[in-house]
């Protein structure tokens, strides 16, 4: 019986899973930037779309060297450390967590436009369930759904944008000369600082494509990057303008909130263009939470097989799908619906620092991914200046937003943040630290409990066990020669990042090759330096390779995930993806 292969997803579908998650901004940030920049709205959303366009080049050079699911979380780990890693890894949840809790209510509101007398927070736990049974039946079968959402979506707007290009040919410009020339309550510094920062929730689901990554053909993902770029560098802005060219600013900031486009359906075409809107926000808000699905499966499959979390996560279906992460994920978001009660600007904090914080640190796997692994291939390289004005960009917008609060009396956006970022990243920590912490726990037990130890002997070797089964795990390290440094530097970082004793040092050798001469008398050497690791020199005759690693993992029983390389140069015969999950360690 011949093996299924695997499905991989061509440019279109790609980009419709993360283009709703973006395009679908465009359904609040103008209002948003209005509220924040008045009559400037438009000019801060153009700012954005050049912050886009640098993330364009930083985001094809990190991904393009490393291809593989987890966005910045794939980035740090590759480059920096593994606590730093799942600091990264725990935003990037929550902003999904807060992007489909968010993007299904909203979604439900819009319904309720339509069809009256609908209960939300019901309709919104049924929204959420039928997109998690969709991403459980499978990302092609759901990228079906995604791109039948998304086209509709850019036809309603392309026929909203001639609709009111036409009703202002018509009527001319009158509105927006004067909502041009009204006064403003602030300084145009202050408009332009806290417009720019509400204006930077445009560009919130850029960073999906980077976590389901390993599911789209190769080439596809640069696409992708591209096309979201320019949906939300023509959309977010001309939506903006005309917004300021048939609506008074104060009806915005007080009336059109949240229904801004369909009122401007209304405006220029009629109650049939309004309805249209409504539909199309409905639908396109329930394709981000489809994003959202399949984004946070890519990364929680990659982190538990980094044994972040629990490899009972990690159970697919006939499908191939790890429905277990996804019914966790459709847990966690209908807990926190209920735990706010649907009161979405709670969320709203968590949703916005978390994605910032996100992209500031793919800016920093850049910048670690040009420092410490120079001669990894890259189809594309960003500038350090572009890195820069990135960086500054995105910071700047999370000084804004953690400033704002998202009502008068609540708390900030940060202390809402804080309130969901702590609890995840303590649970995380805790399964990074869990050795340590059962040793901890030993101790204190001999500490109370000494004089009665005969009785507990038990529960003390039940602990014993699962420190020893925890750190059974064997690493692997294929090495080519290298010197005792760096050996050094590779049993240090395997030490302070990954919870074992047992370490395969492995050469691979041609049929009549022997060994550099010093190699075996180090890896001794080393062995005697760290006497609490069990390092085992392995030969092996054949071809380094994607085949070699698959026939040394099953030999053996050791994934992908815990065997390491060094960074590879130009003239590495692969791709880091075609390796199956090998990390890079020098």
């Amino acid at each position: 019986m011949k093996k299924k292969i695997k499905t991989k997803l061509k440019e279109l579908p790609s980009t419709a899973i993360c283009g709703n998650d973006i395009s679908s901004s465009v359904l609040y940030v103008s209002a948003l930037s209005i509220i924040y920049a008045g009559q400037y709205a438009w000019i801060t959303l153009l700012i954005v779309a050049f912050i886009l366009f640098l993330f364009r080049k930083i985001y094809g050079e990190v991904v393009g060297a490393l291809p593989l699911n987890g966005g910045a979380y794939n980035a740090l780990l590759n480059t920096t450390s593994k606590n730093t890693a799942s600091f990264a890894a725990t935003l990037t949840i929550l902003s999904y967590m807060a992007t489909s809790v968010i993007s299904a209510n909203e979604a439900m509101h819009y319904l309720q436009e339509i069809i009256n007398g609908i209960d939300i927070m019901m309709a919104t736990v049924i929204l959420l369930s039928l997109f998690a049974i969709l991403t459980i039946i499978g990302i092609t079968e759901s990228s079906i759904v995604a791109v039948a959402i998304f086209i509709f979506h850019l036809v309603s707007m392309i026929v909203l944008s001639f609709s009111i290009a036409y009703f202002l040919f018509n009527n001319g410009l009158d509105v927006f000369t004067t909502n041009w020339n009204s006064p403003t309550e602030h300084s145009l510094l202050y408009a332009i600082f806290f417009g720019f920062s509400a204006s930077m929730l445009g560009i919130s689901g850029f960073e999906s494509s980077a976590n389901f990554v390993e599911e789209q053909e190769r080439g596809v993902f640069p696409k992708t990057l591209r096309n979201m770029w320019v949906i939300v560098s023509v959309l977010n802005p001309l939506m903006a303008f005309f917004a300021l060219s048939i609506v008074p600013i104060n009806e915005v900031k007080t009336i059109y909130e949240n229904t801004l486009l369909s009122h401007m359906g209304m405006v220029s075409s009629g109650a049939w263009l309004s309805l249209v809107v409504s539909i199309d926000a409905v639908l396109v808000l329930s394709g981000a939470v489809l994003t959202s699905y399949v984004g946070v499966s890519g990364l929680l499959e990659r982190i538990a097989l980094d044994r972040i979390l629990p490899t009972f996560f990690l159970k697919k279906n006939k499908r191939g799908t790890s429905h277990r992460i996804i019914l966790m994920f459709l847990f966690l978001n209908i807990s926190v619906l209920f735990i706010t009660g649907g009161r979405v600007t709670i969320l709203a904090g968590v949703y916005t620092i978390s994605f910032l914080s996100v992209m500031a640190l793919f800016v920093i796997g850049n910048i670690f991914l040009k420092i410490r692994r120079a001669k990894l291939p890259r189809p594309e390289i960003a500038s350090w200046g572009s890195l820069v004005l990135a960086l500054a960009g995105v910071l700047i917008a999370l000084l804004g937003n953690i400033k704002m609060s998202p009502e008068d009396g609540m708390p900030s956006n940060f202390t809402i943040f804080m309130d969901y970022f702590a609890p995840t990243m303590t649970f995380i920590t805790i399964m990074l630290n869990r050795t340590a912490i059962l040793k901890l726990s030993l101790r204190i037990i001999h500490y109370f409990v000494d004089p009665f130890y005969k009785n507990l002997t038990g529960v003390d070797l039940n602990i014993i066990k699962l420190i020893d089964k925890i750190h059974s795990q064997e690493f692997v390290f294929f090495t080519k020669g290298d010197n005792v440094v760096n050996l050094n530097k590779v049993l240090l970082y395997i030490l302070h990042n990954e919870q074992t004793k047992n370490i395969k040092i492995v050469t691979i050798l041609n049929d009549n090759e022997e060994p550099p001469e010093f190699l075996e008398s180090d890896i001794k050497f080393l062995s005697r330096v760290y006497p609490i690791i069990n390092i085992e020199f392995v030969k092996v005759r054949g071809k380094f390779g994607p085949q070699l690693i698959k026939e040394l993992s099953k030999k053996w029983n050791i994934l992908p995930n815990f065997m390491f390389i060094g960074a590879p140069g130009d003239k590495f015969p692969y791709h880091v993806e075609d390796l199956g999950g090998v990390r890079l360690i020098i």
